[in-house]
């Protein structure tokens, strides 16, 4: 895994786990409706940026050198990535 990349996502893991961490509060608490689904959002929208980290490092590592190989190795990668966003059935 890139550095930079890794230390970016880590970042954010620790970000979602204190967004859980409050929204399970808010839920105990009976928290107003609108402010709990305001925080699902909010770690929905988290959860997308940490893919679109990990998407960025899987393309600038594996699937760079998978492509690089060709072949069986290419197909993989992009049936890889053609299964992760939904876009062939699995």
């Amino acid at each position: 895994m890139i550095d930079d990349i890794k230390k970016r996502a880590l970042h954010r893991t620790a970000i979602l786990e204190g967004q859980l961490r409050g929204l399970a509060k808010m839920i105990e608490n009976e928290d107003y409706c609108m402010d709990i689904i305001g925080q699902s959002r909010a770690i929905r929208k988290a959860l997308e940026s940490l893919d679109r980290l990990l998407l960025e490092n899987h393309l600038r590592t594996h699937v760079t050198d998978m492509f690089e190989h060709g072949g069986a190795e290419r197909e993989q990668a992009v049936a890889e990535l053609l299964k992760a966003y939904d876009v062939q059935e699995r």
